[in-house]
């Protein structure tokens, strides 16, 4: 009885046709695998999968002959035969030219979304950034990533199709917010329907997550060195604290200086060390607190407030993976709070203008590019400090009297203490 690895891989028993039957499929084999198989070649517009009294057949179409033509032949010729999950395909032209009575996934709603994130470090954006951008429209049940051809992806299941579609028409295209992956480049999503409907999700993992079952177990890959599972199963991002802050600062148009970022952080305890620098296209710096305690109360009272009123310069904070800054000079990029005998380098100009740290008596705003509004025509006048004391939202420390600046939002002033 010969075996099913001695069975040709081609049967040219039939004549050229845009649908393909593909025998020898691992068990489930899903429509998501067959359209990935099929994608390098042309455009497929239709599959019929679990076909067959094993199941292990399945019948894909392709939108022109041509497409079909070359898969065949691609793999006629290839050393290489093809396969779904380490097993050979077999593979041949079909006696039918279209698939009946059955769409594409990309055609038919549902309540689980195939995402593809796309960009060089698209592997590196985590399920819980996943998990923030998608519930955004409503309660997702379960997520489940992983690699394939077509690139890093992931199923996203929520309670229903109408929610499905809802983020399916808002997201397919966009990029992810770069302050939630503000150590990563641009990574955009590419959504399509899929034809499953529940996901199963057997371990609470970095890849896989059922947010309605938190008393699944936990893989063993998902626990840190000190023993936690900091997985999120309640969809909240359980990141590693630490005394370092990273902060990304959107729709600036004030400039941001150290001293502003010194006001508004030492207000939670004392700052030792500040350093600014641009990536992606936007400023962002690091805070480092004397403890993780300390930093945990600024994230979680900063987050998503602004320095100035009306909306300017938004703050997104995370933990950054860095446990100490390394200073060598103070100046208007970087500051070591803890050893003021830094030299401060005076033979170079600064790249924000001349910095006026505050001092006693009235200070002039430390900045006025042309790309940046003056500050004092948002409201805000010379005190006797040369940074805002305000974000918006919170107050942190009263402002003196007779300054002008504006007066807090009806929300009770932060006592950090």
């Amino acid at each position: 009885m010969s075996s099913v690895s001695s069975q040709p891989q081609f049967r040219y028993t039939h004549p050229p046709s845009k649908v393909l039957h593909l025998r020898n499929l691992p068990w489930e084999c899903t429509e998501e695998e067959l359209i990935e198989l099929g994608n390098p070649f042309g455009k497929v517009v239709n599959t019929k999968c679990n076909v067959g009294a094993n199941k292990n057949q399945a019948f894909i179409e392709f939108a022109e002959l041509n497409q079909a033509i070359s898969m065949i032949s691609y793999y006629a010729l290839s050393p290489e035969p093809a396969q779904v999950r380490g097993k050979t395909v077999y593979l041949q032209y079909s006696n039918r030219q279209e698939i009946m009575n059955n769409k594409t996934t990309a055609d038919v709603a549902g309540n689980v979304l195939l995402v593809t994130i796309e960009g060089n470090v698209a592997r590196l954006v985590s399920i819980d950034v996943l998990h923030l951008v998608f519930s955004a429209f409503g309660f997702v049940h379960k997520i489940t990533t992983f690699e394939k051809t077509a690139g890093f992806q992931a199923l996203v299941q929520f309670s229903d199709t109408e929610t499905a579609s809802a983020a399916k028409d808002a997201l397919d295209g966009r990029s992810i917010p770069s302050y939630l992956i503000p150590e990563l480049g641009p990574c955009s999503l590419r959504i399509t329907y899929s034809a499953r409907t529940d996901l199963s999700v057997k371990f609470q993992s970095h890849r896989s997550r059922d947010y309605t079952n938190p008393l699944l177990p936990v893989a063993p890959s998902a626990i840190d060195a000190t023993g936690q599972f900091n997985a999120g199963i309640d969809g909240k991002i359980f990141e590693t604290e630490g005394s370092v802050l990273l902060a990304s600062i959107e729709n600036m148009q004030y400039a941001v200086t150290l001293d502003a970022l010194h006001t508004v952080f030492s207000a939670f305890g004392p700052v030792l060390k500040i350093t600014i620098f641009d990536k992606n296209g936007g400023l962002q710096a690091l805070i480092q607190y004397p403890d993780v305690q300390t930093a945990m109360v600024a994230k979680s009272s900063l987050e998503g407030h602004c320095i100035y009123d009306g909306g300017y310069c938004k703050l997104h904070l995370s933990y950054s993976r860095h446990t100490d800054l390394s200073i060598k000079v103070n100046n208007d990029r970087s500051r070591d709070y803890t050893m003021p005998s830094i030299p401060v380098p005076n033979a170079q100009p600064s790249t924000l203008g001349a910095q006026h740290y505050p001092v006693a008596g009235p200070a002039a705003h430390p900045y006025s590019g042309p790309q940046y509004h003056s500050a004092s025509d948002h409201g805000w006048t010379q005190g006797a400090v040369g940074v805002p004391m305000q974000m918006h939202n919170y107050q942190y420390g009263a402002p003196p009297i007779g300054t002008g600046m504006p007066q807090s939002s009806p929300r009770p002033p932060y006592d950090p203490q």
